[in-house]
Order: C-alpha cells, then sequence, then structure tokens
C-alpha cells in the first residue's frame, strides 16, 4: 500500500519495523508455569554486632551537659490555660475594689425585665389631674443644660467633653499637692529675718554682760591690787573673754 504526503503529494513506502517477532505457533496456546525471579540474599555484614558493642561502649546519659538541675515536672501539675500570663497584684485600696463603672451607665441602663412571678396591682384608683401636674412641672422645671461633647471623626461621632482628657483638670498638674514655690521662698525669708534676730538679740546680751563683768573686774581689782585704778582696770579690760 502506497502512502501520500499530504504537502508534496508524492508517494512514500511503508517503513519496516525493526523488531523481528518469532513466527506464530500452536504451541505457543499451552499454559506454562511462571517463572519467578530468585530474589539475591540481603547482605549482611559480619562485623554488625562488633558495630553495636562499640557503639554502646561510647554512649553514657546526659554526658554532654551533665544532668539536669531542676525538678521534673509532677505529672499533676501539668502546665494549665493563662498560667503563663501576668497578673495584677491585689488592690489595698477600698475605693479600688469595687468594680469599674462608668458614670453614666445609669442613664444609658435599661430598667431590668421583671420575673415572671411579679403581677401587677390591680383595681387602683387615683383623683389626680395628671395634665394639670405635668403643666405645671413643665413651667417649674429648670431647663437642662445640655452636656458638652466633642466629634471626633468627620462623620459627628460625638464624645462627653468632660472625660475625654481634653478638658484640663487640676488634679492632674505636675506640682499638685506639692508646696508653691512662693511659700517656700517666703520661708526661706521668714527663717532668714529670724535668724538675723536672734544673732542681734545674742550680741546685745552679750555686750550687756561684757559691760556688768567689765564693771565687778574693776571694783574687785581696786580692792586687792595696790597698783592704781586706771591701770588696774585698764590691765583687765585689755583681756579676751
Amino acid at each position: 500500500m502506497k502512502h501520500v504526503t499530504p504537502a508534496t503529494g508524492a508517494y512514500n513506502h511503508p517503513i519496516m519495523s525493526d523488531t523481528i517477532y518469532p513466527p506464530e505457533s500452536i504451541y505457543n496456546l499451552i499454559p506454562r508455569e511462571e517463572e519467578k525471579a530468585m530474589k539475591a540474599p540481603r547482605y549482611m555484614s559480619k562485623f554488625r554486632e562488633q558495630v553495636k558493642l562499640e557503639k554502646e561502649v561510647n554512649k553514657a546519659p546526659s554526658k554532654t551537659m551533665g544532668p539536669a538541675k531542676v525538678d521534673v515536672p509532677s505529672p499533676q501539675k501539668y502546665l494549665l490555660k493563662h498560667s503563663k500570663e501576668p497578673k495584677l497584684p491585689e488592690s489595698t485600696f477600698p475605693a479600688f475594689e469595687k468594680p469599674f463603672k462608668y458614670e453614666d451607665d445609669e442613664l444609658h441602663s435599661k430598667p431590668p425585665v421583671p420575673a415572671r412571678t411579679d403581677k401587677p396591682l390591680m383595681g387602683l384608683h387615683s383623683n389626680k389631674n395628671f395634665i394639670k401636674t405635668n403643666a405645671v412641672e413643665n413651667i417649674m422645671t429648670v431647663p437642662r443644660k445640655p452636656q458638652p461633647v466633642y466629634a471626633y471623626t468627620k462623620k459627628g461621632d460625638k464624645q462627653l467633653l468632660e472625660n475625654s482628657g481634653l478638658v484640663p483638670k487640676y488634679i492632674k498638674k505636675k506640682d499638685y499637692g506639692q508646696t508653691p514655690e512662693y511659700l517656700l521662698q517666703r520661708r526661706e525669708e521668714v527663717k532668714r529675718a529670724q535668724g538675723e534676730y536672734d544673732n542681734y538679740v545674742k550680741e546685745r546680751m552679750r555686750e550687756g554682760a561684757m559691760k556688768q563683768l567689765s564693771g565687778s573686774e574693776e571694783e574687785l581689782g581696786r580692792a586687792s591690787s595696790p597698783v592704781p585704778g586706771p591701770l588696774c582696770c585698764h590691765r583687765h579690760s585689755s583681756k579676751k573673754i
């Protein structure tokens, strides 16, 4: 059979296969036993047991770092969840023992749901004129001032200004609870004036004592010394006391 090439239109001879098959025979239909390939025996070194012994001789538990110097944890004391998280110490101030609560919680909190066993009071009548009472209360009520707020987003989200940190608080000052500087200066001035006054009084008292002492020495000198009085007084007055 001739083959035609589509591109050139030339005739090609069929290609012969290089594989040569044996001729067909009816004896090939006879069933034969399948021959299994024999597996080669596994290689086992004759030094295997010797290598095991030499390996165990050089081994020792905890030989590199030594035995552990910490107690082995008990199976009963296993690691619990959140046990490694840091915890704040218990407060010693009674004001912090109460749970934290916002100041305006009572304004936004809803009343509790009534219990299933609660029953409303029935059959109560009142002669109160609610229309007149409400009118009088609205007339006499002082208009409520709006709470100062500030918007912290461009969409107009608001928050109370009092607790926002934008309003200056006196108790938040750095020098709150400390003595003012002018009081310290005034205290130093008072101390300095008192010291000068004490020094002046001591000096005056010393001068007065010196005068009394010089007079008594003059009298003693006149009575005991044969030297004339002015010389004796001059000698005694020249001494330092």
